[in-house]
């Protein structure tokens, strides 16, 4: 009898992935630390005097004497609270709309006069389309003389309502005034809110005239009629109820307090008021904002971790809503060089020019990072910046926050689709006219006068456009550094006169042609599903390239000539087929072809079948078993919504052209059938591409195949024209 072994105990640790996470995420947040520490290093803290703050109730330790004079400002919660109390004493203002009854009433006529014309309850049900009337309740609106009764009651209920003045809902907003202000014919009146007639409030009124009260079915009737006529004579004046609310806001005054030069804030020895200390926390603030205050390595240490969180909103974004990016060791790289040359010019521009936050080249951080990362990344990238500088010692008290906020968002959003380099300037005119506005708001706020407004709309406009310069020279460097190709570089690559494109065009314009068409289908539907067209297009003139080659073993290029592998074994002529697969990605590298349209030569194909002449090595005689991978494309699988609708496109635009009764029928089959395989074969299985977005390719095939595979009339043979019959005469 034979006694199985013990298995030894296995003591060994199994291998932990700890370590290269940690070190996964150091490295992306080192970045960081550099970052924060480069700023402290460029904007330490100044040194000089300092004043002591102490909390409310505290005895203070010494006599605080105001080294000059300065104000107690309002907090920002302070400003909004009075600015919302205010706000919430302006009245709603609507304005009464005559023409409204007129209009109701018309359409009141107009529905009842359909009703009463038509001649079975099914005809009144559709001609009350829109209302929801029910055959049951259609039945019971023909019964004798209810439909007169009805419109009689419907005209005079609206007819009261609207002319007293009705609105669609409650008037006011929850803590607003109680009393509305309502304008008609050219005069004001203040109304109470719960005077005025709502829809809910006319729809309960109808017993006064219900012509059936006693009626469920009448009374359910009469409420959707009320419902569906029903429109407002009471209109909201947003536009005057806002600039009324927007005036008591602006009439907030900032300033709490103010201090004169050598006033006494607080004496030794006496407990702290909350106005001493407000006035001890604006001094604190403005020695910090002269550039006064005492440096200290508490002080340091905190700034130093101010800069880090700061820097740390931004890189928490990236790890959780664009993992993409955040594990891109290149493409953090870059983000943190962006971040670095801003801060390196933001200390520069300090030096040479003094705090003018206008001239800090955060358009150029933007306009950069929209162009790389789309536009949401660049747009947070650019608060963050700004956030980062402005808060800096030596920007406080001068508006830099707002000003260099303004210019890098209006950055990010005037990039947002750039297909010319000229689309630089645009954008560069666009943070111009931003610059001007916000240097508008700071000197009205301030009293600055209109020079001053000029001079930081110009030194704005000139951040802009040398922003935008240095973006158009520069993005190629950028690309190559993240790894990152843009539609500029794609729009580059789908120039014609391309060496690839040329030669495709001369050598294999069978293939051109298809690539042309396939580019056509396939940059249709990912823009129909939101996913990048110009991706595939560019992809899609590249995917076949690998057939230069031997453009003649392809039939395409055959021009109906002598087939070669008429003569050829068919795991021969499978081979030349597979291989024009890896021919493509030789001549892809050789041209520097991107990673994103490489992928198309690889994936497009994916792992499918060479059917043709798997079929024909199945059907010879004397044959052996066939191995199947000989007469498979390497693959691999698409991966991508571009490849997977390039590998659709392309069976779709092959198969149509075989068709010889091409009707939208036959081709919506056609399409349903090239796609149904595809996704028989697993061939969708890597690709993130839902149902609902592969039926939204489909309907775009057919809708673009159905462009190009449209019905001609037939013209007159004896005005030169050709028709269905023509045949060409003979000549001899």
């Amino acid at each position: 009898m034979m006694h199985r072994s013990r298995p030894s105990l296995n003591l060994e640790l199994a291998p932990s992935d700890v370590p290269g996470t940690v070190a996964h995420h150091a490295i992306r947040w080192g970045f960081l630390v550099i970052l924060a520490l480069l700023t402290f290093w460029l904007f330490p803290l100044p040194s000089g005097v300092e004043t002591p703050v102490w909390n409310v109730g505290e005895i203070a330790s010494e006599e605080v004497i105001a080294p000059f004079g300065f104000s107690v400002k309002k907090t920002q919660a302070e400003i909004d609270a009075e600015a919302a109390r205010l706000a919430a004493t302006i009245r709603p203002i609507y304005d009464y709309r005559a023409d409204v009854v007129d209009s109701v009433l018309a359409r009141t006529d107009a529905l009842f006069e359909r009703l009463a014309s038509a001649d079975s309850p099914e005809a009144l049900v559709t001609a009350a389309q829109g209302f929801g009337i029910t055959r049951e309740e259609a039945v019971y609106l023909r019964a004798g003389d209810r439909l007169a009764a009805f419109h009689n009651a419907v005209r005079r209920l609206l007819r009261r309502e609207l002319l007293r003045g009705a609105a669609e809902s409650d008037l006011a907003e929850a803590g607003s005034p109680q009393e509305v202000v309502i304008r008609r014919n050219g005069s004001e009146g203040v109304a109470h809110r719960d005077t005025v007639r709502t829809l809910v409030g006319l729809i309960d009124s109808r017993v006064t005239v219900h012509p059936d009260p006693n009626s469920s079915v009448g009374d359910i009737v009469l409420v959707k009629l009320l419902n569906g006529l029903f429109r407002p004579s009471l209109v909201p004046n947003q536009a005057e109820y806002e600039r009324q609310r927007l005036e008591v806001r602006a009439s907030v005054n900032p300033v709490k307090d103010s201090v004169l030069p050598n006033e006494r804030i607080i004496d030794a020895n006496e407990p702290v008021t909350n106005r001493a200390h407000e006035r001890l926390v604006a001094l604190s603030g403005e020695i910090l904002d002269r550039g006064l205050a005492e440096g200290s390595l508490r002080g340091m240490l905190g700034q130093v971790l101010t800069n880090v969180l700061i820097l740390a909103v931004f890189w928490a974004l990236l790890q959780l809503y664009r993992p993409q990016i955040y594990q891109t060791l290149r493409q953090i790289l870059t983000l943190s060089v962006i971040f670095a040359l801003v801060i390196v010019a933001a200390f520069g521009i300090v030096r040479t020019a003094g705090e003018v936050p206008e001239l800090i080249p955060l358009p150029f951080a933007a306009m950069l990072c929209t162009v790389l990362f789309r536009g949401r990344v660049a747009m947070v990238a650019a608060m963050v910046l700004a956030v980062l500088i402005g808060t800096q010692a030596v920007f406080r008290g001068s508006d830099g926050l707002i000003v260099a906020l303004i210019g890098g968002v209006a950055a990010a959003v005037s990039v947002r689709s750039v297909r010319r380099r000229n689309h630089f300037l645009v954008s560069g005119m666009v943070v111009a006219a931003a610059y001007l506005l916000v240097g508008l708001t700071v000197e009205l706020r301030l009293d600055g006068g209109w020079a001053d407004i000029g001079l930081i709309g110009l030194r704005g406009g000139i951040n802009a456009v040398v922003s935008a310069a240095l973006v158009s020279t520069l993005l190629p460097v950028f690309e190559r550094m993240a790894g990152i190709t843009t539609d500029l570089t794609l729009l580059e690559l789908s120039d014609p006169d391309r060496s690839l494109l040329r030669r495709l065009a001369t050598e294999a314009s069978g293939t051109y042609a298809h690539s042309i068409a396939m580019a056509n289908l396939c940059e249709a539907a990912c823009n129909a599903i939101g996913a990048q067209g110009l991706l595939a297009r560019v992809g899609c003139y590249y995917h076949d390239i690998g057939k230069l080659k031997k453009p003649q073993y392809f039939v395409e290029n055959q021009g109906g000539g002598t087939n070669p592998h008429d003569k050829l074994k068919p795991e021969v002529s499978a081979s030349i087929v597979r291989n024009h697969v890896r021919d493509g990605v030789q001549l892809a590298d050789e041209k520097k072809l991107p990673a994103v349209v490489k992928a198309f030569i690889t994936e497009h194909h994916g792992t499918m079948e060479i059917s043709y002449f798997l079929d024909r090595a199945r059907n010879r005689e004397n044959s052996q078993e066939v191995r199947v991978e000989d007469y498979r494309y390497p693959g691999p699988k698409p991966q991508s919504i571009e490849t997977a609708v390039a590998m659709l496109a392309d069976g779709v635009e092959a198969a149509v052209r075989v068709l010889d009764d091409a009707t939208p029928e036959r081709l919506r089959d056609a399409i349903d059938h090239i796609v149904n395989r595809r996704i028989d074969a697993g061939q969708l299985d890597d690709a993130p591409l839902t149902m609902a977005q592969l039926t939204r390719v489909r309907e775009e095939f057919a809708r673009v195949i159905g462009g190009v595979y449209h019905n001609r009339i037939d013209y007159p043979a004896e005005s030169g024209g050709i028709g269905s019959d023509w045949e060409a005469a003979d000549d001899a």
